[in-house]
């Protein structure tokens, strides 16, 4: 005998169940194929830190070894400070401040290049900096930071890596929350 044929609401039940298997199927399957795709072909262009992060450099600098333990925001310039080093000193000074409790475990040091003793009003305007004379070996191997040393603040971490550089004419607002991200998840320093 012949097959009864397919009722209209049968045939409607059956593509209704089809489409619903579908969007179930493709409500699990789109988030693991876009995850896929955007691991594969897309990247982030940046991190969310401000500074430029550098390849770690141990410093074997008896200034950075003194200072071991603490995070040190690192300036090198000539003795004979021009208006962008006052700045950056500045910068270092407020930065450090900006930190509130823990602003102990930030150390500001100043490697003057040169043998120019810096100016009476300078050093009493940034007190608590320590002041060493950078040598020309210091500065061999500083120069894995690349660039021109004297444009950038520095930071090392409390295990005497030079980790971090903030750009020339750095935004207080992002070293301020780098070094606050830092300080929050380190255990050292």
């Amino acid at each position: 005998m012949d097959a009864d044929p397919q009722t209209p609401d049968a045939e409607r039940a059956r593509r209704r169940g089809r489409i619903k298997l579908l969007v179930l199927a493709a409500f699990f399957t789109l988030p693991v194929a876009a995850g896929y795709l955007a691991y594969s072909w897309w990247t982030p262009e940046r991190g969310s830190n401000y500074g430029d992060l550098l390849s770690p450099v141990p410093l074997a600098d008896p200034s950075v070894a003194a200072l071991k333990g603490k995070w040190i925001m690192l300036q090198l310039d000539a003795g004979a400070c021009d208006a962008y080093c006052e700045r950056k000193h500045y910068l270092m000074r407020q930065v450090r401040k900006a930190q509130g409790k823990d602003q102990v475990r930030v150390e500001r040091l100043w490697l003057v290049t040169d043998a120019v003793t810096p100016h009476k009003e300078l050093l009493e305007a940034i007190a608590g900096t320590r002041i060493e004379s950078a040598g020309l070996h210091r500065l061999a191997e500083l120069q894995a930071a690349k660039g021109a040393l004297a444009d950038h603040i520095y930071l090392v971490d409390p295990l005497g890596n030079l980790m971090m550089r903030f750009p020339r004419d750095p935004d207080p607002k992002g070293m301020i929350k780098d070094l606050q991200r830092l300080l929050k998840t380190s255990r050292i320093g």
